[in-house]
């Protein structure tokens, strides 16, 4: 399919083949979930731990004798029920991370992308390149393209001078073409990809 291609000026830049196996899916939700809650679990660091009752150091002996003492009959004090005492079934470190095989990812991401040029949601640019490192001129073109809440995605390098003008742009993220990901596409309402992004993209998912 052919799509128009702008200038970050907003003027007209010709157009772009997209490949309809990675532009044209279906999109699945099924999928789009599979690999957001595998990217989430991934990055988790899983490092919750509560003391449980070998954790915990007091004393072991009675709190009181087992008959007569017109209380509940308890051994040591470290039980949950007790101030200072462990916690019961409580959070351990472990790793949250599950598998998801790599036919399974590549399909999320071009369901991904394809979710958003069906949507109408993508914008192709000729090249992410500033001569000067403007914040305000560059929010000022992207706002020029009805562009307020985004995921840039440039060709292998990002353009050190357009990375340094979009950084401080709130709901904007700039990425490389190698960085690309399902919940970093579909947590921005735009995508725009350069030319050399769509390329990129087009070789890595064929």
């Amino acid at each position: 399919m052919k799509i128009d291609v702008t200038t970050l000026d907003g003027k007209k830049g010709g157009s772009v083949d997209l490949d309809d196996a990675v532009f044209g899916q279906e999109p699945r939700k099924d999928i789009l979930h599979r690999m957001v809650r595998y990217q989430l679990a991934k990055r988790r660091a899983g490092t919750h731990q509560v003391q449980e009752r070998g954790d915990v150091s007091k004393t072991t002996k009675r709190i009181g004798k087992q008959k007569g003492g017109g209380t509940a009959r308890h051994g040591n004090g470290s039980v949950s029920q007790f101030r200072g005492g462990a916690k019961a079934h409580g959070p351990r470190m472990r790793d949250h991370s599950h598998d998801l095989t790599k036919k399974v990812r590549k399909m999320a991401l071009r369901h991904a992308l394809s979710a958003k040029q069906s949507a109408g949601e993508l914008i192709i640019v000729d090249t992410l390149a500033l001569k000067e490192a403007k914040t305000a001129t560059l929010r000022k073109q992207l706002e020029g393209m009805g562009v307020t809440n985004a995921l840039i995605v440039g060709g292998s390098e990002i353009d050190a001078v357009f990375g340094r003008a979009a950084r401080n742009i709130p709901n904007v993220d700039v990425l490389p073409s190698q960085g690309a990901n399902v919940y970093d596409i579909l947590r921005r309402h735009t995508l725009v990809l350069s030319k050399d992004a769509v390329e990129a993209l087009q070789e890595r998912l064929k």
